[in-house]
Parts: structure tokens; sequence; C-alpha cells
């Protein structure tokens, strides 16, 4: 006849404290119920595992054998448990965030670390993609929530305003600006912009022709179908200017400087916000969406909320 683990659980609590008293204090049972469990499974082996006496028991010879395998059992059984319990508060797992703005500084990486120091059992997999492929992977199921560049859109699913970061121009360090703290748009007039056609540099683009682009005059844009370091590289060796999130000025680039750009109102700044799908049932999505909304409160409300995460089944017997 089967023994249940559930036996072999008080059998292995028994032996640990050497008495039915204080293993049924510490497992929360009745010491009536742990000693019977016990004595049916003795039954059912054939053999006596612990020997009782007024001071308490021991484990025979046959025992301590058939406790030495189960005990391994017993341990990955509560081991497996304790996960899928974590697992289900989103305490454990894992989060796929898609992006394309750096990791080098900024509130991204800031948001990445405090996640980290908050729920280390949660495996967190970056995913750096175009706006297209971030939300591709939204609606396929390989991403939790992507990070992206601009105002909240109206599409199906959740999303979240987030932060604003400066835009910071990029310049070689030999430009006669790069001797000025701050540089203004109308500094600007007549330099050659270099752009990544990949996000966000379209958003760059749309900046450059609202700040510097009037009747009959635009501004010159040269794009490269490249990455943004090696706009960075392009920037430096001197073929043109560029710009860059506040979040990427924690990398440098050989003969490159970065400098606030600003107008008669100030520092100009690029919004970003976070986009999920309603039906994800990720419960560590949930944490990691309830941090963001804590470091970067908004005026606007969350549109949507994650789908309330299905509860885990106890595997303990």
């Amino acid at each position: 006849m089967a023994i249940e683990l559930r036996h072999l659980r008080y059998a292995v609590a028994a032996a640990h404290y050497g008495s039915f008293r204080r293993a049924a204090e510490a497992l929360g049972v009745k010491q009536s119920s742990l000693s019977r469990r016990i004595r049916q499974m003795e039954d059912r082996l054939g053999v006596a595992v612990f020997e009782r006496s007024s001071s308490g028991v021991r484990l025979t010879d046959a025992g301590t054998e058939i406790l030495r395998a189960s005990r391994h059992l017993v341990e990955g059984l509560d081991r497996m448990t304790a996960s899928a319990k974590a697992a289900g508060r989103g305490e454990a797992g894992r989060l796929a965030i898609g992006f394309y703005t750096s990791l080098s500084a900024g509130n991204l990486r800031a948001s990445f670390l405090e996640h980290a120091r908050r729920f280390p059992e949660v495996e967190i997999r970056t995913v750096e993609g175009v706006r297209a492929s971030l939300f591709a992977g939204l609606e396929h199921g390989t991403l939790d929530v992507a990070i992206v560049t601009g105002e909240p859109a109206g599409r199906e699913g959740g999303a979240m305003a987030l932060w604003g970061e400066r835009i910071m121009v990029a310049l070689p360090e030999s430009h006669p600006l790069a001797a000025n703290e701050t540089v203004y748009w109308t500094d600007l007039r007549g330099e050659t912009f270099l752009l990544s056609r990949r996000d966000p540099g379209p958003e760059f683009r749309d900046i450059l022709l609202a700040k510097l682009g009037s009747p009959g005059v635009q501004p010159i844009l040269v794009s490269h179908d490249v990455s943004r370091e090696d706009i960075m590289s392009l920037v430096g060796a001197g073929f043109g200017v560029s710009l860059i999130c506040e979040a990427a000025i924690g990398a440098s680039y050989a003969g490159a400087v970065y400098r606030d750009v600003q107008d008669g109102n100030g520092p100009s700044r690029i919004s970003y916000a976070a986009y999920w799908q309603r039906s994800n049932d990720n419960p560590a999505l949930v944490h990691f969406l309830k941090l963001l909304e804590e470091r970067y409160p908004s005026l606007s409300p969350r549109t949507a909320e994650p789908a309330a995460p299905s509860r885990t089944p106890d595997p303990s017997p």
C-alpha cells in the first residue's frame, strides 16, 4: 500500500525533533493525529520506524534507511511548494520587459534596480527592439510589458504614463557649441543632424521638424540604418550632431559630448509610457506595474488593469 507524503513529512519532523509532541507543534497538527499517521505508515511498511520511550522517540535502523531517502523527497516537495506559492504572489518567476531606451542611466535602469531589490527571485528578461516589434511581442505573449517613448496612445490593452526625460544634443567635442553648458535650438540652425531610422530616431525627427522647421526652411537630417551607439560614434568622428535621451548619457563615446538643449520655455523633454496586455495573468507583472506607479505617479491612471492571476494549486499533499 502506498505511503502518503504527509506521513513521510510527519516522520521527518519527528526524527528532527526527537519528539512527537514537538514535531506536532512545529507542523501545527495534533500530536494524536501525527502519532496515528506514523503508526499507519509503520503498519504499511511492516517495520518499526521509531523506538518510543518516555523521553521521546528515535529512529530504528530501518527507520534511518527509510528517512534517508524520503527526507530528500520531502525537502524537494517543500521547496517546490514554496516556489509555487512565491510565483503565485509575483515574488518569483520571470518578467519579460521590452524597451528601446538606454540602460546606462535614467529611470528605467533605476526601476530595474529597485525591482531587483524588492523581488530578487524574479528573473527579468530584457528585449531591446523597435516599437512595432515590442507591441507584437505583447500580442504574442513573449513580452509582459513594453516601455516606449510618447504619451499613452489608444490601443487594446493597458497603458500607463511614466516619466519624462530631457533631450540632449550630442556634439563633436571640437564643435564651438561644446564650450556651452546649455545649447538653444536656435543655435542649431544649419547643423547636420544624424538620426537612426530605429526608435526613437523617428520621434527625434518630428521634434527637429517642430523646433527648427519653418516655411521654406527645413533642418538638415541624415538618416542611417544603424544603432544609437553607431550614431554617437559618427558624431564623435565629426560627421554631424544628433539628439539623445537623458537616459543614454551614462555611456561615453570617443569625441562626443552631451549638452542640455533648451528653448524659451526651458529644457525640451520626451515622455515615456508602459504598455501591456489586459489578459496577461503573470503575477510578477502586477508588482512591476505597482512599482512604476509608485515611483512615477501620473495624473493619468492606468487605462486597464492586468488580469487577476490565477490561483496556483498547492502541490503539497
